[in-house]
């Protein structure tokens, strides 16, 4: 049996969109071209004249859960407000899950103005969950009966338990993970997924609030956004098509960061990208004028997740450090003997488990009361001296002079120094005494460069209290025979050139740019900023600038203490010597280096000075080498990446 509610015009022409649904939300108008009939344009059509069906169709559900809508008026469209959702489509199937009265609003947009007609009630009298009976319903609400929540996978302490942050960004035509071409339904396809430790520009730490979806009596939606007080709380409905993977919500949002809040036109209007029983990804489409159209796909996590997750018991991470040469022994010991002596100006601190340090005192008047490190206790301390040996045997030499023999083992890696028959001890002034663990070790977490050159080490005492931080040693090169300056002009000559005398570059292919501050710190690029997107920095980035740099090289050689340079590019051939200079880590080359093409064209070629920049040299096998040219105003390094070629 069908129940028809039919409202007829004067004349009608009909036009078919036809959408099968159960509860959407929140759609924007779709405008479809008609003819015209006899009314002007301009004119406000009488409700008598706007034609219209409401059909309950009980041959499908005896409950009469299906529903369809018909606009029969041409000229005009219709919105329907049906209650678990909006629509304009000429024909809307509507399918009610859930037993109970909907009241059904309609207005028209007509050519002089908006329409309002009489809504109608109609009454469903007959649960079909066979229209939610699906794993991935199940996975968002927690099944028929039930709800569940859902947390933005970003907390108060800047910790995302399972995504590497709570924000990635995609192209306007990637979607459903699973699906398509690796997630990918046209032609603009790319993603950047920023792990939040190295972008916490993404948007703030805190407490984001929760969603919860239900299906307890009908697809509802609760909303509380706690760092975004002007939306609040919000209750809704919501609908997840299932087949094409849209989520649609109406009279609510999902949880989202203030920055981005005025860039997207509809937060109910989104492209589910993946959905698990534990965690869901929901793409919005952000507006081509704020940074230009894309994807913003944030990351949730079910709050039983969240409740449940328990940090992974990780080693402690080891700092980056230069180790000058290539080894841990090299760097404390060269090939005989090196001698560090506790610095007389900032002798201890504290650093967290990545190096940094706490307190950051540099000079002796820089010690508070309660460190009892005065200036009276300046020259004790720096009598304090530790001796390193290439054959594994160590010295300290205490500043009452008393001297102490032993071994000591690296374990290169982790940058931990095991002692053996002997454990090192110096008085610091007042309380403070360097020492080692309870298991006899101390770790390098710091070093500072003269030039290209370590002369300062910041010896690590590990906190066995349960407080994540060292106390640090801070030792610098002392009395040896080592001549600090000619071991960093070594170092360059042997990076460079490589163990035959002569070693040959090319420009990456996949990260050949960062910007650096003028004292060479900072960078915003990184390894997956470039590689294979060719869309997201065309102004630098293109398939034909990567293609440039397939075949021209940069070969370094060695001459005695001297380097020469020679370039291969297209076809010419162009060499000079290279002028080194250790203390400022520079190299002068008074030639063009590797030019770029299309749009990279721009990028320097010619220094001459050129900066030994962004990673130490001892890593040049693995991570290439930065060569910087700082611009005129000098305020900003434009930092070229080189690479070994095969």
């Amino acid at each position: 049996m069908v129940i028809l509610t039919k409202f007829k015009s004067k004349k009608m022409k009909q036009i078919k969109i036809l959408i099968s649904s159960l509860l959407i939300l929140g759609i924007g108008f779709v405008i479809t071209s008609c003819e015209s009939d006899d009314h002007s344009l301009g004119d406000m059509l009488d409700k008598s004249e706007i034609d219209y069906e409401i059909i309950q169709d009980y041959s499908v559900d005896p409950g009469g859960n299906t529903v369809i809508l018909k606009n029969n008026t041409p000229e005009i469209i219709i919105t329907w407000d049906y209650g678990t959702g909006r629509s304009n489509k000429a024909v809307e199937t509507v399918r009610y899950a859930f037993k109970g009265d909907y009241l059904i609003k309609v207005s028209a947009v007509t050519a002089g103005g908006i329409v309002e007609l009489d809504p109608v009630t109609i009454t469903v009298t007959e649960d079909n969950l066979n229209y939610v009976n699906d794993e991935l319903w199940t996975a968002l609400s927690g099944g028929v009966g039930n709800s569940k929540t859902w947390l933005l996978d970003l907390n108060a302490e800047g910790i995302s338990k399972y995504f590497g942050g709570p924000l990635y960004f995609y192209g306007t035509n990637n979607g459903w993970l699973e699906g398509g071409d690796e997630g990918c339904y046209g032609e603009d396809c790319w993603n950047w997924n920023p792990d939040y430790a190295g972008n916490t520009w993404l948007m703030p730490t805190g407490d984001y609030g929760s969603m919860t979806f239900s299906l307890d009596g009908g697809p509802f939606i609760t909303t509380n956004h706690l760092m975004i007080p002007s939306i609040g709380e919000e209750s809704g409905t919501y609908f997840l098509d299932k087949d094409n993977h849209i989520l649609t919500l109406t009279d609510a949002s999902i949880l989202h960061d203030e920055g981005r809040d005025a860039c997207v036109d509809n937060w109910g209007d989104i492209t589910l990208f993946s959905l698990t029983e534990n965690t869901m990804q929901l793409g919005v489409m952000r507006r081509d004028d704020c940074e230009g159209a894309a994807l913003l796909v944030y990351n949730f996590i079910s709050k039983d997740y969240s409740d449940n997750w328990v940090a992974e018991d990780l080693p402690d991470p080891t700092p980056a450090i230069d180790l000058n040469g290539g080894t841990l022994s090299d760097l404390i010991a060269v090939t005989s003997t090196k001698t560090w002596s506790l610095s007389p100006d900032s002798p201890f601190d504290w650093t967290d488990l990545e190096g940094n340090l706490l307190n950051g005192w540099e000079t002796v008047e820089d010690y508070p009361d309660w460190a009892s490190y005065t200036s009276a206790d300046q020259a004790t301390v720096s009598s304090n001296k530790i001796i390193f040996s290439a054959d594994g045997t160590v010295k300290t030499v205490n500043s009452d002079g008393d001297e102490l023999e032993g071994s000591y083992t690296v374990e290169e890696g982790t940058n931990i120094i095991s002692f053996s028959d002997i454990t090192p001890s110096f008085n610091m002034g007042g309380w403070a005494v360097a020492t080692t663990t309870s298991q006899n070790q101390w770790k390098i977490v710091k070093t500072a460069m003269t030039g290209s050159t370590v002369t300062d080490i910041w010896f690590g005492k590990r906190d066995e209290t349960g407080k994540d931080e060292y106390m640090v040693f801070h030792f610098v090169l002392g009395s040896s025979s080592v001549d600090p300056i000619e071991e960093a002009r070594k170092l360059i000559v042997a990076s460079l050139t490589g163990p035959t005398g002569t070693r040959t570059f090319k420009v990456s292919d996949t990260w050949h740019v960062d910007w650096l501050n003028a004292d060479l710190s900072g960078g915003w690029t990184s390894a997956s900023t470039f590689a294979d997107d060719f869309t997201s920095n065309s102004w630098v980035w293109t398939e034909a600038v990567k293609a440039g740099l397939q075949d021209p090289t940069l070969t370094f050689t060695a001459n005695g203490s001297d380097i020469t340079v020679t370039k291969i590019q297209d076809g010419v051939t162009t060499s000079t010597n290279v002028i080194i200079n250790p203390e400022d880590n520079t190299l002068e080359i008074d030639m063009d280096l590797i030019a770029f093409t299309d749009a990279a064209s721009w990028l320097p070629t010619y220094g001459p000075i050129w900066y030994i920049c962004k990673v130490p040299l001892t890593a040049i096998e693995t991570d290439g080498l930065w060569l910087g040219d700082l611009n005129d105003e000098e305020t900003e390094v434009t930092a070229i990446h080189y690479i070994i070629s095969e």
